[in-house]
């Protein structure tokens, strides 16, 4: 009888935490450092893009900046069209390699050739949000487009738009997704954020941002900082070359649950 009692009782709490659950699943693709023309990482690029379509369950892919090698215009286009093979969205992240206005593309001009060769893509401004699955996403943008340099800066502007952005969605799980990271295990002083600290106030404000997520140090690094989980994905051009997935469940009354996957893509020779 008592064992009856407490499987019923297991069956309740199962059925609540499925209810009150929510998951999210997709890919990370970051440091692509794409050139037009250049085999290697035109094949790198395809087969991430062929594996991740392979991939079950993923709701979107995020590209985390520095997605071309340097801010020419004709290489941007053959970027995207590699992209928009993807079967599922996908969102971009402007990184430091990507812009520089007074000489190549402007962030405007990044985005209106994103805009261009993907009609589906809506997003007009480097920091933008979009829901998926009862989650929030917030890109935020810290890339310079008129000194670029590998510090990134998340302007005063910038910071007052997120605050208000979190206030907005007080109540919703946040996710963060941006370039430039702002802790991970390795310290690097010439690729590090101008002034991280008030950014990291702002984040110790509210208890419902779940992870920062970024690239740009090459490297692969998951920190968990006062409740947030900031995680860095190396570069794609890594040896071997790696994307990311990430899984992300909430439920009601308990901590969230991360798990990453570092994926492994094959590379063609060189």
């Amino acid at each position: 009888m008592k064992k009856n009692i407490f499987l019923s009782l297991l069956f309740c709490f199962l059925i609540q935490c499925t209810v009150f659950a929510n998951t999210i699943k997709f890919a990370q693709i970051s440091d692509a450092h794409f050139i037009k023309n250049d085999k290697y990482r035109t094949e790198v690029l395809q087969q991430a893009v062929k594996a991740i379509n392979q991939e079950k369950g993923i709701e979107f892919t995020v590209f985390s900046g520095d997605n071309i090698d340097s801010p020419h215009a004709e290489y941007l286009p053959e970027f995207i069209k590699i992209a928009n093979k993807l079967n599922k969205p996908y969102y971009i992240i402007i990184g430091n390699h990507d812009v520089f206005k007074n000489n190549g593309l402007s962030k405007e001009q990044y985005l209106q050739i994103v805009k261009d060769n993907n009609i589906f893509y809506k997003y007009k401004k480097p920091n933008y949000v979009f829901k998926k699955n009862g989650f929030v996403f917030i890109v935020v943008d810290g890339a310079k487009e008129i000194i670029p340099g590998t510090t990134g800066y998340y302007k005063k502007e910038t910071l007052v738009w997120l605050e208000k952005q979190l206030d907005k969605y007080k109540n919703k799980p946040v996710v963060i997704l941006q370039h430039f990271p702002l802790v991970s295990e390795m310290e690097i002083k010439s690729h590090s954020v101008y002034q991280k600290e008030e950014y990291l106030k702002l984040l110790d404000k509210y208890d419902n941002v779940i992870s920062v997520i970024a690239g740009h140090l090459h490297m692969n690094s998951e920190v968990m900082r006062n409740g947030v989980y900031h995680i860095t994905t190396p570069t794609l051009l890594y040896n071997p070359p790696y994307y990311k997935i990430i899984t992300i469940t909430t439920t009601k009354g308990f901590s969230p649950m991360i798990y990453t996957e570092l994926k492994e893509v094959q590379a063609p020779a060189q």
